[in-house]
């Protein structure tokens, strides 16, 4: 049984999370709002919503946890083609100027663009409330999104959570071949930057495996958020050049 949230309590320790014997591993609590203020503490703790339309707010923390360390981003030959394409479009001198990637550009657009139907006709967990709650913590400065744009129209993008060196990854969506991968590329390389080391995937999936993600103890995970979270948060977020080493 996991305790139900009233708008003022605290949320229960993460080792009181359900396992993958209970059936639902990971799951914490029910309960409360999506205020930025029970957002945040529920970062800083491991904790993150998830839940359909008809269901009460679901907290979890899973264990293991699905995280990218930002240095072991994968790109494949074909994606690093695309990105040496994009690069020269957006910065050499007879560039063509058809894409361009931008951050916190149209933060609510990508979130919506999350929640879409997907060709596998999967619903999706992105809500009207969860839309209003990450629209407050972008206003506030610690949700962000990474956007690619070709020919004026937004294609494909990335969006998230930051919070001191820790960026806490939600969704992204892709229109065209490979444009979520750009915007995720482009992010990495802004986080690793700005010496961000990790980005919380929060569960396992192939796809997130293919692009470098794996798999580590929950402990490990709280233990770093614990020293990256108590940094100052990053401000000026705008998309860095690709350097000779990333394309």
């Amino acid at each position: 049984m996991i305790p139900w949230l009233e708008l003022d309590s605290p949320f229960p320790d993460v080792s009181t999370a359900l396992t993958e014997e209970d059936g639902a591993g990971g799951l914490l609590a029910a309960g409360g709002d999506l205020s930025p203020r029970r957002l945040l503490d529920a970062y800083r703790h491991g904790i993150f919503p998830w839940f359909s339309e008809n269901q009460p707010i679901l907290w979890w923390s899973t264990d293991p946890r699905m995280v990218l360390q930002t240095d072991r981003f994968a790109i494949s030959a074909s994606l690093r083609k695309t990105l040496r394409k994009v690069h020269r479009s957006m910065h050499c001198p007879d560039g063509d100027r058809r894409w361009q990637v931008r951050f916190d550009f149209a933060f609510e657009q990508v979130m919506r663009a999350c929640a879409a139907p997907r060709r596998d006709g999967a619903g999706t967990w992105i809500s009207e409330d969860i839309v209003a709650g990450y629209r407050a913590l972008h206003k506030l400065g610690y949700a962000h999104s990474s956007e690619v744009w070709l020919d004026g129209k937004l294609v494909g993008g990335a969006y998230g959570v930051s919070i001191g060196r820790m960026f806490y990854g939600e969704s992204m969506f892709t229109r065209v071949s490979d444009a979520s991968k750009i915007a995720l590329a482009y992010l990495v390389h802004f986080l690793r930057r700005h010496e961000v080391g990790m980005i919380d995937c929060q569960q396992e999936t192939g796809h997130l495996a293919s692009l470098g993600a794996l798999p580590i103890p929950r402990s490990e995970f709280l233990l770093h958020l614990q020293q990256a979270t108590r940094h100052p948060q990053i401000h000026h977020w705008q998309p860095l050049p690709l350097f000779s080493e990333v394309v």
